[in-house]
């Protein structure tokens, strides 16, 4: 194990998360930490932020945690981290656990594919795994456990020579604000390889849930039941692609429906592959706000469900209704040149020339 191994308990108070994790961690060497202030020297550490909720779904050290994250942009640089969340219902430890996931995120940690285990109270939410592993429903927690703290040890940044982009987005070049930032960020990137896909209405038809060994035959043979433009282009360009970057208007507080129905699709790929070495950017854009809530929709969708790794501050999110204004915004070009070095640097690319 990684001898820079942090936890981070956000509860004083012992649960089941704290027993579970005593158990999965025997035999680890580890520092163990319960206040925000000592995250200050965990710069470079690979740390496990785990949080037992009450009963309501809260917990004052998850508070005391948010606010230190958010207080403190880039205090983690070469971070990484990962998040354990028991909830004693059936409710809120997702929610948490990609609350927590952003804020790390924007705090400048790097997040590993599947970054996030988080029990309900009945753990009936490891079932499949359970089966999987004729094992209990306790065994396959503590399992996942383990499993996290490992990848958190082991895993190693992804640097490829000559990056290569997959671009998704359902946007019309005549209205978007959205397109008109990529099309700037992008002027940045002259080294990468880029395929862009607008997934317009008519171009692609959404999940419907097949059975698994249905899902899992067609994936197989590098397809889905519903073909189209997913199998005939999208699949093959994220088995080449280094990265996928989502352009991603906010329409009501949620990703729009096309762009919710390529993440449901991606299902059939995800079953006989894996994305746990590509990289996930994406642009935000909302009229009004709540950029942050179609943020946590990816982080959580993307990297928790599906394993892309989320390099940090992985999102750009502007607000600009009218079209045309987000370019026009009075910050706007230095924040497009700070992300811009950020995705470089995390691509592994060379500083832009000045």
């Amino acid at each position: 194990m990684d001898a820079r191994f942090v936890l981070y308990l956000a509860q004083p108070s012992t649960g089941r998360l704290q027993e579970m994790l005593h158990s999965a961690l025997a035999g680890t060497a580890y520092r163990l930490i319960r206040t925000p202030a000592q995250l200050a020297e965990c710069r470079g550490a690979r740390i496990l932020f785990a949080v037992q909720l009450g009963e309501a779904g809260l917990s004052p050290g998850l508070y005391d945690l948010l606010f230190w994250l958010r207080a403190h942009p880039n205090a983690l640089p070469d971070t990484l981290a990962g998040f354990a969340v028991d909830s004693p219902c059936d409710l809120y430890s997702k929610a948490v656990g990609r609350e927590l996931a952003l804020a790390a995120n924007y705090a400048g940690c790097t997040l590993p594919g599947h970054s996030l285990v988080e029990a309900i109270g009945s753990l009936a939410n490891f079932a499949q795994r359970a089966r999987n592993a004729s094992t209990t429903l306790s065994d396959a927690y503590r399992l996942s456990l383990q499993g996290l703290a490992a990848n958190l040890a082991e895993w190693r940044p992804v640097h490829p020579q000559h990056p290569k982009l997959a671009v998704i987005h359902a946007s019309t070049r005549a209205t978007s604000n959205t397109l008109d930032l990529w099309a700037e960020l992008k002027t940045h990137l002259p080294e990468a390889e880029i395929q862009e896909f607008c997934l317009r209405n008519g171009t692609l038809a959404d999940c419907a849930g097949c059975s698994y060994p249905t899902c899992l035959h067609f994936g197989e043979q590098g397809s889905c039941f519903y073909g189209g433009v997913m199998v005939k282009e999208v699949y093959p360009a994220l088995r080449w692609a280094d990265a996928l970057v989502m352009l991603c208007p906010n329409y009501n507080d949620a990703l729009s429906a096309n762009l919710t129905a390529f993440i449901n699709r991606l299902t059939a790929l995800f079953r006989t592959g894996s994305f746990h070495r590509k990289q996930l950017f994406a642009v935000v854009v909302s009229g009004y706000s709540g950029g942050d809530i179609v943020a946590r929709q990816i982080v959580s969708a993307l990297s928790m469900n599906k394993g892309f790794i989320l390099p940090p501050g992985f999102a750009l999110m502007v607000t600009a209704n009218d079209r045309g204004t987000a370019v026009q915004l009075p910050d706007i070009q230095p924040r497009l040149t700070a992300y811009a070095a950020a995705m470089r640097s995390a691509l592994g690319l060379s500083e832009e020339p000045t």
